[in-house]
């Protein structure tokens, strides 16, 4: 068995799951998910907890069957609390806002920067050098920051660009100080 796979999953009492034609329903007070299941993995409510199994034990179905497990109990967790990612940006004149669906942000390029929030994830900036998204769906969250910080990454000589908050960049030393002059 799967260490992962077999663990049971805990639903609290303000989320609802619905299993239907193969797709996983879950419902609960910050938002609802879904997400089909593989034909090779089933799911099964018992006693206020999820079980998640496999039809066989080849390979393929032992990793799908963790995979499935944790992909289910993201998304509770998801419903009861929201997955937060915050990003800080560091550079003279770099800040970001949110108008409406847009995140517009100024990285010191010749042109701003203007990204669309997909549905499903709120944006605010707290402060015009923090950006803060929050979603029920783990995934979503993580892939925009994602993307956020791929524009401009921290660069290793004075420490500009998106990274995440708390995030250590390790600086070189400049070419001047290197040769020591």
């Amino acid at each position: 068995m799967s260490r992962i796979g077999k663990k049971p999953i805990a639903i609290p009492k303000e989320v609802k799951i619905e299993v239907k034609d193969g797709v996983i329903f879950v419902e609960g007070p910050k938002g609802k998910l879904n997400l089909k299941l593989s034909d090779r993995i089933g799911v099964e409510i018992k006693e206020g907890q999820l079980f998640v199994s496999r039809v066989s034990d080849i390979k393929t179905d032992k990793s799908l069957h963790g995979l499935f497990r944790a992909l289910i109990l993201n998304m509770v967790k998801g419903v009861v609390e929201e997955y937060v990612k915050e990003l800080e940006i560091i550079g003279v004149g770099f800040k970001a806002a949110v108008n409406g669906n847009k995140l517009n942000m100024s990285l010191g390029f010749s042109h701003p920067v203007n990204i669309t929030i997909p549905p499903g994830i709120k944006v605010e900036t707290p402060k015009p050098t923090q950006i803060t998204m929050k979603s029920p769906d783990k995934e979503l969250v993580g892939k925009l920051a994602s993307e956020i910080r791929a524009i401009y990454p921290p660069e290793p000589y004075k420490g500009k660009g998106v990274r995440y908050l708390g995030e250590h960049v390790k600086k070189k030393v400049g070419k001047a100080q290197a040769t020591g002059k």
